[in-house]
């Protein structure tokens, strides 16, 4: 090859000419972080097995410290254009939330910059210090006290279950960074707002860390204080993360006494305002033991719930320490008027969303399987006279939905929902983690019975624990239960029953299934509950999760408040000119989210405190005020599943949207750009059926899923699509094999007896089996291998040719169908 000819790839361009370039502009090779991973890539997993689509991958991130990118570089071979890169790297960019990015071809350098908005061709990259500084205008990064805490590194102790290094993905270094630079900016209410599963923890050690290691309080130590409401929500982070990071100055308070020694403390709300002390007659509370300024931070987790509240007796605590620095994480904030995140904490320095973690690659995705169960959908009315099972008149109106299980307890309808979900398991996985959630305590147990005694074989092979209840009432047996469910290497417990205790901060990232069983009002308890199942763990196949709606509580999926914190509203008032005279605040439309608020007459729950009508709806409220304590039992009852709908995720939506199975297979299978005609003629073909077979599986698409969902078992996939897309009417396997054998005698009649003998073998494992039976894999099958070797079959035909051409012509002759 002549010397002049040489055209270097994409990897010997970087190698050979950027990298070189760079290091002549001063970066040195370890600021150069080559094939900088950004996302992992989205699942998709609507009906088929989950597979990832691409990953974002950078050529290179340029760090001017460790785990700080201020720039990326996108790299094309020297035969392409500079400018090809260009809206690439534009996209890396935005994504890490840094102001330059450079397209090269290792002959020409395109900056782009994305604080003025130029594009130029640069003649040589800009110096460490140089981009450091505009990285710093950009930013206005102009407080050196924050300059240093965004510069001081990540950690690097820590390590996952499999003992690899726990490392911030992007989103959690830009929070960790953004937290921080408020911090040294001087702000002293701070809110993080990142989606359940997203890792919350992980970003409140990182920033501690970054701030005990950044000089943040000059001579010693910061002193932080961790707050939560449940025992789960402070042990699991001190255990997890904060013991194997910072060892013996970690302490939990509790027991009324308050020791001075540490510099990382856990506690919960109630154990800090017990009163106690260690002198006899001191009442103070333990909060109130500590100095208003001893701590320096104070980390608010799940910060919607009581600490929102004004005027609660948790905020009491925060503002005892007011001077401290307080930090809320949340993936659920809530705007009310007498509750609101965003009143005590300030805006956001960073969201994360659901759908930021899912189009990532980051959170699994979901199905949902809607079932309706008769009696909730038309209602239940007793005869007159009637009494329930323990003798009690039950009054004469009409019970729905809201009624049941708070007011009216239906033996039956329990069993059916018990029921449905076992067969479901038989089908999808006996042994896949489900957690169940019902109205209270009382439902639970009999939810936990019906289950248990539907899968007696494994809870006898279980010691009674394939199954099991968690709630407060279970006391700590189960919490013993919840330490179990929550390993990913342990088999029992599989199934799960509770009402509220599981439905925030819990990490279970086995959970495959999460089943609502109990109506929801609040839009931050829903969003929680479905939190529960986002938690990928790739290592044992946990790629999705499916979400079973008993109530149709996923209608909340179509809210717009969704995906992403409640929206506050205003509505300005006008004098008689039309001035603007004052701004008062809406309460946002539709069913209150209210939090956790410690008063009288809560229910007790595990280290915290709920109200009874947290989440409910006026209709649940009434129902439950007007009967107080009883509650009416009924057997004997005509109970059944009206029907069951699978939804999926819309991954063309500009948010979260859950869209019915069949209409999203019609959206697909629409683009492939054939129109039905030319559908049915290449999938008449071995090859071609093969190719689109191997597409649709790609986009998610499961026949048996599709063919469930539609009612129709025996039609062959090929009417499914057509269905699905244009509404065609669909034919049986068995009608499509006896139309051929009625409408095509003389072409299975032109072949020998012994070959016609294979054509009508072929028709018939394709009547059973469907379309893959029409090609090679049925001369694999029993029933003609007994019949001679491959070689064999063929010569009945005079040669493999004629074999093949028989069969594609039997199959153009299957979809020859008007």
């Amino acid at each position: 090859m002549a010397h002049g000819s040489f055209s270097p790839n994409e990897n010997e361009t970087r190698r050979i000419l950027v990298e070189s370039q760079l290091k002549r502009s001063g970066w040195d090779r370890d600021q150069l972080v080559d094939e900088y991973a950004i996302t992992d890539g989205k699942i998709l997993a609507a009906g088929g097995r989950p597979r990832r689509g691409a990953q974002l991958r950078a050529d290179y991130a340029l760090e001017y410290r460790p785990g700080l990118p201020i720039a990326i570089v996108e790299v094309k071979r020297t035969s392409a254009n500079a400018n090809d890169g260009v809206e690439q790297a534009k996209r890396y960019a935005r994504k890490l939330e840094v102001p330059f990015a450079y397209a090269t071809n290792g002959l020409e350098v395109q900056e782009i910059d994305l604080d003025t908005g130029l594009i130029t061709q640069v003649s040589a990259y800009p110096s460490p210090d140089e981009l450091w500084a505009r990285y710093r205008r950009a930013k206005g990064l102009d407080l050196q006290r924050a300059i240093d805490l965004v510069l001081t590194p990540f950690d690097q102790t820590l390590k996952n279950w499999d003992n690899t290094p726990k490392t911030p993905r992007y989103y959690q270094r830009l929070a960790v960074n953004k937290a921080v630079e408020a911090i040294g900016r001087g702000r002293d209410r701070i809110l993080l707002v990142l989606a359940t599963g997203t890792g919350k923890t992980l970003v409140a050690y990182q920033v501690v860390k970054k701030l005990s290691h950044g000089g943040w309080v000059d001579g010693r130590q910061p002193r932080v204080l961790y707050l939560a409401d449940r025992n789960i929500l402070v042990d699991q982070p001190k255990d997890e993360y904060f013991v194997p990071g910072f060892g013996e100055a970690v302490h939990k308070l509790g027991g009324g006494v308050a020791k001075l020694g540490r510099h990382i403390y856990f506690a919960l709300y109630q154990s800090l305002d017990q009163q106690g002390g260690e002198t006899a007659g001191d009442r103070k509370a333990l909060f109130e033991q500590f100095g208003e300024d001893f701590f320096d931070l104070i980390i608010v987790d799940e910060c919607h719930r009581g600490s929102a509240r004004e005027n609660s007796n948790w905020q009491r605590i925060l503002k005892h320490f007011t001077s401290a620095v307080q930090i809320g994480l949340t993936a659920t904030p809530i705007s009310e008027r007498d509750a609101d995140t965003y009143e005590y904490f300030g805006r956001p320095v960073y969201e994360y969303s659901l759908k930021d973690g899912i189009d990532d690659g980051f959170l699994a995705p979901y199905r949902v399987r809607r079932v309706n169960i008769n009696v909730d959908v038309t209602g239940w009315q007793p005869e007159p006279g009637q009494v329930d099972i323990h003798g009690n008149p039950i009054p004469d109106r009409e019970y729905t939905q809201p009624d049941f299980e708070r007011v009216l307890a239906i033996k039956e309808r329990t069993e059916v929902a018990a029921q449905y979900l076992t067969a479901l398991l038989h089908e999808t996985g006996r042994m896949n983690k489900t957690v169940v959630f019902c109205v209270d305590s009382d439902h639970a147990g009999r939810m936990r019975a019906e289950l248990n005694n539907l899968n007696a074989d494994l809870s006898r092979q279980y010691g009674g624990d394939y199954v099991v209840r968690i709630t407060s009432r279970d006391g700590d047996p189960g919490l013993a239960h919840l330490d179990e469910f929550r390993k990913v290497n342990g088999d029992a417990p599989v199934i799960a029953v509770t009402s509220r205790l599981l439905s925030t901060g819990v990490d279970m990232p086995m959970v495959r299934n999460v089943v609502i069983f109990r109506p929801i009002g609040s839009m931050t308890e829903f969003k929680q509950i479905v939190g529960r199942g986002t938690r990928l763990f790739k290592d044992r196949g946990k790629f999705s999760f499916d979400i079973i709606d008993f109530v149709y509580a996923t209608r909340k999926f179509n809210d717009p408040e969704f995906d992403g914190p409640p929206i506050r509203r205003y509505e300005v008032e006008l004098d008689d000119d039309g001035s603007a005279i004052e701004t008062v605040e809406q309460e946002p439309e539709g069913e209150p989210s209210s939090a956790a608020e410690p008063e009288a007459g809560f229910e007790q729950q595990e280290g915290g405190l709920f109200d009874p009508a947290e989440g409910m709806s006026d209709d649940e409220l009434v129902s439950a005020l007007t009967t107080r304590a009883r509650r009416f039992y009924v057997d004997g009852q005509d109970v059944f599943i009206w029907n069951d709908t699978l939804y999926v995720m819309d991954a063309d939506s500009g948010r979260p949207k859950m869209v019915e199975y069949r209409v999203f297979v019609g959206d697909q299978v629409r683009k492939l750009n054939l129109s039905a005609t030319e559908l049915r003629g290449q999938w008449a073909r071995a090859r071609s059926r093969s190719e689109i077979l191997r597409a649709l599986e790609h986009l998610g698409i499961d026949f048996k899923v599709l063919a469930e969902q539609m009612g129709d078992p025996d039609a062959d996939p090929l009417d499914l699509l057509l269905a699905a897309a244009w509404e065609f009417p669909a034919m049986t396997r068995r009608e499509r094999a006896r139309r051929v054998r009625r409408e095509y005698q003389e072409f299975l009649g032109s072949f020998s007896a012994d070959a016609r003998e294979i054509l009508e073998l072929v028709l018939d494992r394709y009547a059973e089996h469907g379309p893959v039976e029409l090609g090679s894999e049925a001369l694999q099958s029993p029933p003609l291998r007994q019949r001679g070797t491959l070689p064999e079959l063929a010569a009945r035909f005079g040669g493999g040719e004629r074999l093949w051409d028989a069969l594609d012509q039997l199959g153009l002759y299957v979809y020859d169908a008007a």
